[in-house]
């Protein structure tokens, strides 16, 4: 049996990694219940909304042990518009296993502006891609696809990450 002191250290050291977890890799809640905004226009730069809505849009989790995708775009860009169609359409397939954070990089809430300070790079639409650990496996910006509506490239980048992260 252990004793009380090293219990307590142990338990210590737990309360301390957690702290340094939730420190590190952020909030709680990820962003859920992803849909496209009305009146998007794919085409053009006219759509004065930003592209995704849902819950938790604030949210800037990359929860620990689970694979994250950082999302990064803004309203008047028809590039971000076709790529949050692909992010939408993928999120009904890996809500439960990958974490979606949804940064509009022109309104980020106070905790998404550390991950634009680590992980954005000035251009729209960019995607950052986490492994469990927090190492990054892909970041790329511009679409994932030369086809409206082509998620191919972005299922394979999630499953991959999915599977060996």
């Amino acid at each position: 049996m252990l004793s009380e002191r090293l219990w307590v250290r142990r338990m210590l050291g737990l309360v301390v990694a957690v702290a340094g977890a939730v420190a590190t890799f952020g909030s709680v809640e990820a962003a859920q219940n992803l849909t496209l905004a009305p009146g998007l226009s794919f085409t053009d730069d006219s759509s004065d909304s930003f592209p995704i809505r849902g819950s938790d849009l604030g949210s800037a989790e990359i929860a620990p042990g689970r694979v994250a995708i950082v999302f990064f775009g803004a309203a008047h860009c028809w590039n971000t518009n076709r790529e949050a169609e692909r992010l939408v359409a993928v999120y009904p397939k890996f809500r439960e296993q990958v974490s979606f954070v949804v940064i509009d990089v022109n309104h980020p809430s106070g905790t998404q502006r550390s991950l634009m300070r680590r992980f954005y790079t000035g251009y729209i639409p960019t995607i950052v891609l986490l492994a469990r650990d927090g190492r990054v496996l892909y970041s790329g910006a511009g679409e994932t696809a030369m086809r409206r509506g082509d998620t191919q490239a972005l299922e394979t980048l999630i499953t991959t990450a999915i599977d060996g992260a």
